[in-house]
């Protein structure tokens, strides 16, 4: 069975794993385990079945799996029928088929705290840990468990922080025209690259042992991180580079205020491939590739999301999907069913990777309450989510249930988004 890398948090079974000596699972018995599953989602039970034996064999036998197959069948055909057993289940594939169906007809849930004191425009999630900067002169990392702030990385100098993102050991950021590395683990530390090495970055990604930065003038640099050098230099594009997205086979992705996109590698002074918007679309604003599909996806200034297909290097299709600037599109990793896509307009939405179809929309309601601070915990501010009609007219919403989305990311059954702002919101579903 497939092994699911969950981005938002832990599931209910692996908390259960972790708090039961592994020792002592042997020697539970059947009944108490069937009324600790009996508790358990279908999602959860999944997870149980690959954890021993004993647990599988307790679910099989008492046809656990089944009722809830029963249950999670009659909501959506996509989920596996009463007669499917657990070996049959792929486990990874299941679980996107969870997460589409939980942010399609799911409770929604919002929970939003004061992250910075002055603005907050950007936001990356990994494993349970949420970084937030972009607008002040520090960086946070902050647990989506209990909202506490993990850590705080201060910018080595007056210059701005541009872009940034994160891993397991450390933090890399684009601050005015260097590239500076944190340590997370042990004495933090900065590492910043030859002053004036980048000429006024735009954007940043990396994948060890390099970055790359989109520049003003067109050119992406790729910066070997560990050197401190500037080890290729491409003209990518006749405009600024707004946006960058790196594939794991080194190729990256590139997009232009102009409205191309462009496919290089980082051993070439030359793109690989171009590809071209419609002019009607706008300058591409952000971009996210799909490393399963082969499917690359930008969204513009002109509020149109489309989808490009990096084996034949052309476009399969190009929708508008708001009537303002589309800021940022994710998808969950290894999902190729959904992406979420927010803007200007405030509205998150859910489009359909395979035909750009919005399959949902959603704002926030506009009653609050709050929860007292403890704990070095933000005060939280708790709201429920409305959906919204693709058809409804934007402008007869208020503001301030649609604020501006400036970043999102995208977990299992969590979406957070940045509003630049001082708040971080984050949406959570629940079947």
């Amino acid at each position: 069975m497939s092994t699911i890398t969950e981005t938002g948090g832990e599931s209910s079974a692996r908390k259960m794993r972790r708090r039961i000596n592994p020792t002592s699972i042997e020697f539970l018995d059947a009944d108490i385990l069937c009324i600790i599953f009996s508790f358990l989602d279908l999602f959860d039970l999944v997870h149980c079945t690959v954890v021993c034996n004993s647990w599988y064999a307790v679910i099989k036998r008492l046809k656990l799996l089944q009722a809830s197959c029963r249950k999670m069948h009659q909501l959506g055909s996509d989920f596996p029928s009463s007669s499917t057993s657990a070996a049959e289940i792929d486990v990874e594939d299941f679980a996107m088929k969870h997460h589409k169906m939980a942010l399609l007809r799911g409770r929604i849930g919002i929970e939003r705290w004061e992250a910075h004191s002055h603005r907050v425009s950007q936001c990356r999630m990994k494993k349970g840990l949420l970084l937030t900067g972009v607008g002040d002169k520090v960086m946070r990392l902050w647990s989506l468990k209990s909202y506490k702030c993990m850590e705080e990385y201060s910018l080595p100098d007056a210059a701005s922080l541009i872009d940034f993102d994160f891993d397991e050991s450390k933090i890399v950021g684009l601050v005015g025209t260097r590239i500076s590395i944190w340590r997370r683990s042990g004495q933090r530390s900065i590492f910043p690259s030859r002053e004036g090495t980048i000429p006024k970055g735009l954007c940043m990604r990396y994948i060890d042992p390099e970055a790359v930065v989109g520049c003003e003038d067109g050119t992406a640099r790729v910066f070997d991180m560990y050197s401190k050098t500037c080890s290729q230099i491409i003209r990518t594009h006749g405009g600024p580079i707004t946006c960058l997205s790196l594939s794991e086979n080194q190729r990256f992705l590139s997009g232009s205020s102009l409205g191309r996109v462009t496919v290089s590698d980082p051993l070439m002074d030359q793109p690989v491939a171009t590809l071209k918007s419609t002019i009607t679309a706008g300058g591409i604003q952000t971009i996210c590739f799909n490393q399963g599909t082969n499917l690359a996806f930008t969204g513009t200034t002109g509020g149109y999301v489309s989808c490009w297909d990096l084996r034949k290097m052309g476009r399969l299709w190009e929708k508008r999907v708001s009537p303002n600037v589309v800021y940022s599109i994710q998808q969950l990793q290894n999902d190729s069913s959904v992406m979420v896509a927010g803007g200007i307009d405030g509205v998150l939405r859910v489009i359909d990777q395979k035909s750009g179809r919005v399959l949902s929309g959603y704002i926030m309601d506009d009653k609050a309450s709050t929860t007292s601070r403890r704990d070095n915990q933000p005060v939280i501010e708790k709201r429920r989510g409305k959906r919204v009609f693709q058809d409804i007219e934007i402008d007869k919403i208020e503001r301030k249930v649609r604020p501006q989305i400036s970043c999102l990311a995208v977990g299992m059954k969590k979406i957070v988004t940045a509003h630049s702002g001082k708040i971080i919101s984050v949406w959570k579903f629940n079947i």
